[in-house]
């Protein structure tokens, strides 16, 4: 009786461990499969300031989006204001757009210490809103972003039209 409740339970946790696995790389397959929009090499600095410069003469404001090819949910809403037609053209109308990156090969601690001294607070992706000056407007967090496993468009929708020029 004893080997047969084993048996048992060793099947079940066999079962469970394959299911567990196949989610793994499911997740790691999404992740490989979306495009990886932070370049750890860039000279963070040097590109906002060109993207305020723009700004400026395009009447924008400029979104940081704080995170690194590493973060899954950075990937995914970079997808998402691909991807979401409404977003995408709200976006594209208000503001320019900068993949401000944070990884171990790159951590950018003065762009952070200079635009958001708190951020690492927040979780990543996080988002910094600026003026065509160059000033801060927004230090926003993403979770409240989320619906499910992605993001949710009325609430990308209303953050943005809450900082745009």
């Amino acid at each position: 009786m004893k080997n047969y409740i084993f048996s048992f339970l060793f099947i079940g946790f066999l079962f469970n461990s394959i299911d567990v696995t196949a989610q793994t790389n499911n997740t790691v397959s999404e992740k490989k499969a979306l495009e990886k929009p932070y370049n750890p090499n860039d000279n963070a600095q040097q590109k906002i300031d060109a993207l305020v410069k723009q700004a400026k003469k395009e009447k924008k404001n400029v979104i940081l989006q704080a995170g690194g090819n590493w973060c899954s949910w950075c990937l995914l809403f970079n997808d998402f204001i691909k991807t979401n037609t409404k977003v995408k053209k709200e976006l594209n109308s208000n503001f320019l757009y900068y993949h401000l990156n944070f990884s171990k090969e790159n951590k950018n601690e003065s762009v952070f210490k200079k635009y958001a001294p708190n951020g690492d607070k927040l979780g990543y992706p996080f988002f910094i809103i600026l003026n065509s000056n160059g000033k801060v407007l927004k230090v926003q967090e993403s979770g409240s972003l989320e619906e499910g496993k992605g993001y949710n468009e009325a609430k990308v929708l209303n953050f943005l039209k809450s900082v745009k020029p």
